[in-house]
């Protein structure tokens, strides 16, 4: 019988292990598994959540296990990668797909039946890809998809305007990548449209959407050159996306789904409902005609990519 509160992590480096750390804070497992080509590694990292687990709230057990620890699983996150690392993230497909291909036998025998959360970038395409392998329904597989780059957003306009993160609901949707859409017409602070607050609040007056945009995009290159790695963003990214599912919230929140509906179409960022089942629904905003457009673009140049796998 499968354990919602037992969560497998394939991959334990900085992304794996910090969002290990953010499950772990937010009590939302009783048992956590790491899985890893570097079985030392993943044995250290677990060591060292399990430490951790003495200072939290909930008792959990950790440890490094293998595929067969997935079979009763309830969800699992995917963000195992190559060596590479690319500025456009979208070039870093061809090797992400031969560890997918690593992945794939071994998590089909194992019987692993829950909700899998794909971070492994191109992650779009990632997802999409092991979507067709495995043969999963539409909502049963999803992308953390841009629920950062929106947050990264959120901490641009809170910079300019001191108004706080929490009370800025962002809106980027399309690639998590250098097609991302940052849709200002659904920005709001309070309620409030941020494009009616650039009219008549001082502290918005003058805000340079078009620099913000470009700082929200290239945020994770930032920080990837300046410490080596992203992990505390994405890390809650994560916890927060499987929260929300594994509590039946109904959250919405913007992740990579198949935007035609359909198994194994193109994958790309929407506001999401999230509940028991993965992805309930996918909410489809009405966009400014020049953001229909961009996101339109986003969806063919993923597309683009897609045909060079096959």
């Amino acid at each position: 019988m499968r354990n919602d509160r037992k969560i497998g992590i394939i991959g334990a480096g900085h992304v794996g292990s910090h969002a290990g750390s953010a499950l772990l804070f937010r009590g939302l497992c009783d048992q956590l598994v790491i899985l890893d080509t570097d079985g030392p590694k993943a044995k250290a990292q677990a060591d060292d959540l399990q430490d951790m687990a003495g200072f939290t709230a909930r008792q959990c057990k950790v440890w490094a296990g293998d595929y067969s620890d997935l079979s009763d699983a309830g969800a699992l996150i995917i963000c195992a990668s190559g060596p590479i690392c690319k500025e456009d993230r979208l070039e870093e497909l061809g090797e992400s797909v031969r560890v997918m291909d690593e992945i794939i036998p071994p998590l089909k025998k194992s019987g692993f039946s829950g909700i899998i959360l794909v971070i492994t970038n191109p992650v779009d395409l990632v997802a999409r890809y092991l979507a067709v392998k495995l043969g999963l329904p539409w909502g049963k597989i999803l992308g953390s998809g841009t629920n950062l780059d929106t947050a990264r957003q959120v901490r641009e306009l809170s910079r300019r305007t001191g108004v706080a993160q929490g009370s800025i609901q962002g809106m980027v949707l399309g690639e998590h990548g250098e097609s991302q859409v940052s849709c200002w017409s659904q920005v709001s602070a309070g309620g409030v449209p941020v494009l009616r607050l650039m009219e008549t609040d001082p502290a918005w007056k003058g805000l340079d959407l078009a620099q913000m945009e470009d700082a929200a995009r290239g945020a994770g290159w930032g920080i990837l050159c300046g410490k080596g790695s992203t992990e505390f963003g994405i890390g809650n990214s994560a916890a927060q996306i499987l929260q929300a599912i594994q509590g039946d919230e109904g959250r919405v929140l913007p992740v990579s789904i198949p935007v035609d509906g359909t198994d194994g179409g193109v994958f790309a960022s929407l506001p999401c409902v999230l509940g028991k089942n993965g992805v309930e629904r996918a909410l489809r905003p009405k966009l400014a005609p020049e953001e229909q457009a961009k996101f339109d673009a986003s969806l063919a140049r993923m597309e683009e990519y897609w045909k060079t796998i096959g």
